[in-house]
């Protein structure tokens, strides 16, 4: 519902809170569109996290994934999360007009954004791990992003990160969302 992102944020991490969790992950795709350019042969996992002002972790640093670039917590999208979530109001507008808008300002109007800056006001640790993806069967990209948590949390090797080697239950929705697959003779 349109004006209620921070106060869902809010929520969220006051439920995680009062449950005593510790450290919260939250996963994001993001579009491949925003990727930049230096980036589209590397690591298609990264992340921000709590460890250091910066959004660096030396946890996902040691695992090969890079910080978002786009995460500047100085940036004016980024100060006003992080004013609304210490600030006690839910005022839930946006920061800046359309005609305002830039490209800086993308990011922190996406929910991890509002998530990951209300986990930090309540002062529990969050990582947000980010899959860049284009439009159409992300099946892969889902994948790739459930081996990158599977990795953080210690379950796999970085080698079999990305290549397939673990076995998913794939939900057996995904093998129909695209339909079934196209009659090979027809080729």
């Amino acid at each position: 519902m349109k004006g209620m992102m921070i106060k869902f944020a809010k929520n969220i991490c006051s439920w995680a809170a009062a449950m005593g969790k510790k450290e919260v992950v939250i996963l994001s795709s993001l579009d491949s569109g925003k990727m930049p350019r230096c980036d589209m042969i590397s690591q298609q996992i990264h992340y921000i996290s709590t460890g250091n002002t910066d959004g660096t972790d030396e946890r996902f640093e040691k695992l090969g994934w890079k910080k978002l670039e786009q995460y500047v917590p100085s940036q004016r999208g980024w100060q006003y999360l992080d004013s609304q979530m210490v600030d006690g109001s839910v005022q839930d507008e946006p920061f800046c007009t359309e005609d305002d808008f830039t490209d800086e300002d993308y990011f922190p109007s996406l929910p991890f954004a509002s998530l990951f800056s209300s986990c930090k006001a309540k002062g529990l640790k969050v990582t947000c791990l980010f899959c860049f993806c284009s439009e159409g069967d992300n099946m892969r990209d889902a994948l790739v992003l459930a081996e990158a948590v599977y990795k953080f949390v210690g379950k796999c090797s970085s080698t079999s990160l990305g290549n397939g080697n673990i076995d998913w239950a794939i939900p057996l929705s995904w093998k129909t969302v695209y339909g079934p697959p196209p009659d090979m003779s027809i080729f």
